[in-house]
């Protein structure tokens, strides 16, 4: 406490967040109390309960109403705080556009893959263009936003799963500018009485644009609803543990074929754009899915070349993401 500012910090060491609120009758100093059980007690009470907070003997006494609580303490210079960032590169983004990268690339990220940078996202910052990429190595989501940057900016760090989940609770829709700023080791933004800073993955992305693949020489166009609910369906009697799914293209047509160890099948068929050769290309359903799940568009492309090459998927009419899904064999 400082004046009539509350200053609250939290940090795993990996993470920490700051927030600052304003208070009454109040006396300078600091104490760490248990987390988690401060927060239980906050949310146990009534909407809109007074709290009255008193430090006595290293003991901190928590009131409200008839409610009383005494927590144990620590010793505010034993806990560990990171400085704010001082040195590093800075830019400006609007908290929606941030917040639309993420929800467009972060279901590509790794799941505890002994590649540990593959278990984060990679965002780059350069010539007026913020991207973000992930993959797991069987799939890759790629996302571009066109913003005002620093001449001289050049970034590219990989931030961990841990601190982008974090990032997509704190960010919303709105316009607002929000400042990142960015040295080797660390990442920090603010949003107005927040400061989130994240340790950052030291370790080589993977040049992903060599995966990538060139425009296909087989082009489909659909409607992105009517293909979801198709594949969500198909799914069903999918495996389960490979969760593969057929695609069968021919004139104005897409079937979609699934089976799995108890011999069950399942089948669709659906009208499409399309006017190439005849093509079948498996595909894990699920990766499928999280592409279309997050895009805004009706309609969407998927360009193919051969039934061994990745298929890329893009919103018609929307260059500025990409999904790529590496096929398989079913």
């Amino acid at each position: 406490v400082e004046g009539p500012q509350l200053r609250i910090t939290g940090t795993d060491l990996e993470l920490e967040l700051i927030n600052q609120i304003l208070v009454e009758q109040s006396t300078d100093g600091a104490i760490a109390v248990p987390a988690r059980k401060l927060f239980d007690i906050c949310r146990g009470l009534p909407e809109g309960a007074q709290l009255q907070f008193d430090l006595k003997d290293q003991r901190a006494t928590l009131k409200s109403g008839r409610s009383r609580f005494v927590l144990a303490t620590m010793s505010a210079d034993e806990f560990p705080i990171l400085e704010p960032l001082s040195e590093g590169q800075r830019f400006q983004i609007s908290r929606s556009e941030l917040n639309g990268l993420l929800d467009r690339t972060h279901f590509a990220m790794a799941h505890q893959d002994v590649r540990y940078y593959l278990n984060g996202l990679l965002l780059e910052a350069n010539t007026n263009r913020v991207r973000c990429v992930a993959t797991d190595g069987h799939r890759l989501a790629m996302s571009d936003v066109e913003t005002e940057l620093p001449a001289d900016l050049d970034i590219k760090v990989i931030v961990p799963r841990k601190a982008i989940t974090e990032m997509q609770r704190l960010l919303d829709e709105s316009d607002d500018s929000i400042e990142l700023i960015i040295n080797q080791q660390h990442m920090q933004l603010e949003l107005g009485t927040i400061r989130f800073t994240s340790k950052l993955i030291d370790g080589r992305f993977p040049e992903y644009e060599r995966v990538i693949p060139a425009t296909g020489t087989e082009i489909m166009i659909a409607d992105r609803e009517l293909v979801r609910m198709a594949l969500s369906r198909t799914a069903i009697l999918s495996n389960e543990k490979f969760r593969g799914v057929r695609l069968c293209l021919s004139d104005g047509h897409l079937r979609l074929q699934a089976h799995n160890p108890e011999h069950e099948e399942a089948e669709d068929e659906l009208e499409v754009d399309y006017n190439g050769k005849g093509l079948e290309i498996g595909f894990n359903v699920n990766y499928l899915l999280d592409a279309l799940g997050c895009m805004q568009s009706d309609q969407f492309v998927l360009e193919l070349s051969t039934p061994d090459s990745s298929g890329l998927i893009r919103e018609q009419g929307d260059e500025d993401s990409r999904y790529v899904v590496m096929p398989m064999r079913l």
